[in-house]
Order: C-alpha cells, then structure tokens, then sequence
C-alpha cells in the first residue's frame, strides 16, 4: 500500500484515484499519521458487507412468540415450590 501525504493527496487526487482503482488501497498521512485509506467501491463493498447478524431481525407476531414457548421442554414445578404459593394464601 502506498502513502501520501495530505498535500500531495490533494493535488494529485486523480491520480491517486486511478492508482487506488487499478492497484488496491492507498494510505492517506497527515503530519505522518495515518489518517484515511482510499481504496477501491468493490473493495469496499465486500469489506463492509451486512453480516446476518447486522441485518435487521424481524420481530415475532404474538402467536409466533406462543409457539416458541411451547416448543420448549415441559418443566415440572417441584412439590415444594407448587405447595410455597398455597401457603401464602392459606397464612392470609
């Protein structure tokens, strides 16, 4: 990857542009920092391409919501923890 500097990037802008399309990416510096990167639109594309996690999720309807609770496996509620509610009610 070659290196500009911003003052040379701006006056040769064309030039880098059409070196960046024909020979991949091309580092911008300023004060010798490297600042940007031009780099070709396919290049681009590829690299920031949603991934399935990016891409929006659509949100369950509520029957669809039902349905995933029931698919799940049926949980018994233990003898203690079933009897913990009568008692409240009975100590009322």
């Amino acid at each position: 990857m070659a290196r500009w500097a911003v003052q040379d990037a701006k006056a040769r802008f064309s030039e880098i542009l059409d070196i960046a399309a024909a020979k991949g990416p091309q580092v911008i510096t300023r004060r010798g920092v490297e600042t940007a990167v031009l780099c070709p639109i396919d290049e681009w594309r590829r690299i920031h391409r949603p991934t399935p996690v990016e891409s929006p999720k659509k949100a369950l309807t509520g029957e669809e919501f039902l349905q995933l609770l029931r698919s799940g496996p049926d949980f018994e509620i233990p003898e203690r923890h079933a009897n913990r509610s009568t008692d409240k009610r009975r100590s009322s």
